[in-house]
């Protein structure tokens, strides 16, 4: 297959940012003191970089998991978070091509079903017949993406503060605060974003070493990429086309940009196949890094 493709990301100077972002995976592994396996997939996007746990045991559950726009797919385990799935699950952590990472820039268009293709293909090439899979914010439409193309492959799926069930909220709050550090840039603004936006203490935080590798990466992101990749957008009647397999929906009552509420009722009226709804009281918008969300994804992974 041959994807067209819409738009090129990148970073201001490759060599050199790759280097930082490479430095700075250290850094979260050593601070979760782990390490995580590295692929590098020849994708239909071109490279797409994949982090790992427990790849080599066939014999486990497998789970892939899509991170949001501005994020690494490694925010998913800041402070060792996917220990609370509860149980070993064969995990595969994939760099969406287009976001600040080591994946290459190129994307397709995003109301088109080419991300599910592209998502079927990095399955394929990592050797995965089906998997469970988990999608956050921008990584939610990727999930959804790829249950209309590629059903057979998705034992289930889970959205976590989905892109894909409503707009961008216009808000002014949420205006606010997600383009202070884009229109004034400065490392106080991107705390105030994250303090406001992605987090919600003291019930939705991380460790001070783990909050220092957001701020970094935030700051990195925001400074050294270019971003051209288009931001998730309501799929609407789109999502009518998932229906054999069973979607379950997370979502935080404090996520400024998609409001709980009404994706809760989108996703009620849309998605025929929708398993069950947790809202998690005083969560933000980062619901990936809530320890009690992964730990019902795993008590949802052969229940």
């Amino acid at each position: 297959m041959i994807m067209h493709i819409k738009y090129h990301s990148e970073f201001k100077n490759p060599q050199q940012d790759k280097v930082w972002f490479e430095k700075w995976v250290k850094q979260v592994e050593q601070v979760n003191q782990k390490t995580y396996s590295h692929f590098k997939i020849d994708s239909l996007l071109g490279k797409t970089a994949v982090w790992g746990l427990n790849t080599d045991n066939q014999n486990l559950e497998t789970l892939v998991i899509f991170p949001g726009a501005r994020t690494s797919a490694l925010f998913w385990d800041f402070d060792n978070n996917l220990n609370n799935l509860g149980k070993p699950v064969r995990l595969f952590m994939v760099e969406t091509n287009g976001l600040p990472n080591s994946s290459d820039g190129d994307t397709p268009d995003i109301k088109s079903n080419d991300y599910g293709a592209w998502a079927a293909d990095i399955l394929n090439k990592l050797g995965i017949q089906q998997a469970y899979i988990a999608g956050a914010s921008f990584g939610g439409l990727i999930c959804m993406k790829l249950c209309v193309t590629n059903p057979e492959k998705v034992k289930s799926a889970f959205l976590l503060n989905p892109g894909c069930l409503q707009p961008f909220s216009l808000s002014f709050k949420n205006l606010y605060y997600n383009l202070l550090p884009i229109v004034a840039l400065s490392l106080k603004n991107v705390i105030k974003f994250i303090d406001a936006a992605v987090f919600c203490k003291p019930e939705h935080m991380l460790s001070e070493s783990s909050e220092k590798l957001i701020i970094d990466y935030e700051v990195f992101a925001l400074t050294r990429y270019k971003d051209k990749t288009q931001k998730p957008y309501y799929m609407n009647d789109e999502l009518r086309e998932v229906k054999k397999t069973d979607i379950h929906l997370f979502v935080g009552d404090k996520d400024m940009l998609f409001p709980y509420n009404q994706s809760i009722k989108n996703a009620k009226a849309k998605l025929s196949s929708l398993k069950d709804v947790l809202v998690f009281k005083n969560v933000g918008h980062g619901i990936e890094t809530y320890s009690k969300a992964i730990k019902a994804i795993g008590d949802r992974i052969s229940a």
